[in-house]
């Protein structure tokens, strides 16, 4: 056998340990890498599961929110539900106060209501010395109102707006203004009817009066106290102009007999059958065709001065033939008596309307036809031209 050379054995020898360094070498780096590998895997599925449970947590988060939105917009709806429900009457229409006692101001005036921006105030024609009342009881803290802050001659209907408002805000009243109102005759409906119309949001009559204020024993006071002006009504203006109707629109209704349309004569009866004007500045008397007899202001009153109750004023006009179910339209000699059963239906939710003009403005056109006598006993028809000159009021 040939002997080995010391130096190849000394190769071979290097090369198998060469060899087996590379294998080992190359077997630690692939099982690094696999391991590398399943680290990153492991490091990518952990950041999917983070990911879903982020996401899963912000769904949770967000229908958490929303039923949390869901349930406070549904107890809001719930909460103006009720609201709404509590502010309709038995019939379903809205609650309107107008007409209250003299203990309801009594508490307000004492504290036991709180109500910190209002006004009371007796309501006259002229100012606080030509009233009969005034200058020796009134209720405490109540101001004066003059009616022609309202209303101008010759027709008498109400001002402007911006003269209504302007007069209103003199007298430290704004939309807010919680306002009292008092008066002899029917002055005061009169001005609640303006002040509603503009957008006075608590319009109220004091039922019966400084009368009714004294029959319960209340204090009153001689000196005269001023408003307060204010600068800003706090809303736009009118709210309610569908509440007048104007001679126009009066003409074009009777001159269509729309019978969907009522026009109410809240006048002395003597004055419907066109006895007399009632006015000693109105000459004519008579009516609008076709017009249902309404009653005076009187009727309108119990003995004690307060006003009769809705119920009671509406079985007395329907039996003169009033239909509520139509349209109402009601109307005096200028404006002042039908004030107040617009404002009793008002307070009812139901809209009658004033023709502001009343018989004074109609009387004032010759072309425009009339009626004369009571239409249950065929009344005549004319025209306002052929009426004679000679029925204005003595007094």
């Amino acid at each position: 056998m040939e002997k080995l050379n010391i130096n190849q054995l000394i190769r071979k020898i290097g090369l198998s340990f060469f060899a087996l360094f590379l294998t080992i070498t190359f077997a630690a780096c692939s099982n690094q890498n696999a391991n590398t590998n399943k680290d990153n895997n492991t490091q990518a599925e952990e950041a999917d599961n983070n990911k879903d449970q982020k996401e899963d947590s912000e769904k949770t988060e967000e229908s958490t929110n929303k039923d949390s939105e869901d349930k406070k917009n549904s107890d809001k709806q719930t909460s103006d539900k009720t609201d709404h429900k509590e502010n309709l009457d038995c019939c379903g229409n809205e609650k309107r106060e107008i007409f209250v006692t003299a203990d309801d101001v009594k508490k307000v005036i004492d504290g036991k209501e709180e109500l910190d921006n209002y006004i009371i105030a007796e309501v006259t024609w002229g100012e606080s010395d030509a009233s009969q009342d005034y200058l020796k009881n009134h209720i405490p803290g109540a101001i004066h109102i003059n009616t022609d802050s309202i209303e101008e001659g010759p027709v008498w209907n109400f001002k402007s707006d911006d003269d209504i408002v302007k007069s209103m805000l003199d007298n430290g009243i704004d939309k807010d203004t919680t306002v009292f109102l008092y008066g002899p005759d029917s002055g005061a409906p009169r001005v609640a009817l303006a002040y509603l119309i503009e957008g006075a949001d608590n319009v109220k009559l004091i039922d019966g009066g400084i009368k009714a204020w004294m029959d319960k024993g209340y204090e009153t006071e001689k000196e005269e106290n001023k408003a307060e002006a204010k600068d800003d009504f706090k809303a736009e203006y009118p709210a309610h102009p569908e509440m007048i109707v104007s001679l126009d629109e009066a003409k074009k209704d009777i001159e269509d007999e729309n019978s969907d349309v009522q026009y109410i004569s809240t006048r002395a009866y003597e004055e419907y059958i066109g006895e007399t004007s009632g006015y000693t500045y109105i000459p004519k008397a008579g009516e609008l065709p076709g017009a249902i007899y309404g009653h005076d202001e009187a009727d309108y009153k119990n003995e004690n001065g307060t006003y009769i109750s809705y119920t009671d004023m509406l079985d007395m006009l329907k039996k003169e033939g009033v239909d509520p179910s139509k349209e109402m339209v009601f109307y005096c000699g200028t404006g002042w008596r039908a004030a107040l059963p617009v404002l009793k239906f008002y307070e009812k939710g139901i809209d009658a309307k004033l023709f502001d003009g009343g018989w004074n403005e109609w009387q004032m056109h010759d072309e425009l036809p009339v009626q004369v006598g009571d239409p249950k006993d065929n009344a005549e028809m004319t025209t306002v031209g052929n009426l004679s000159n000679d029925k204005a009021s003595k007094e």
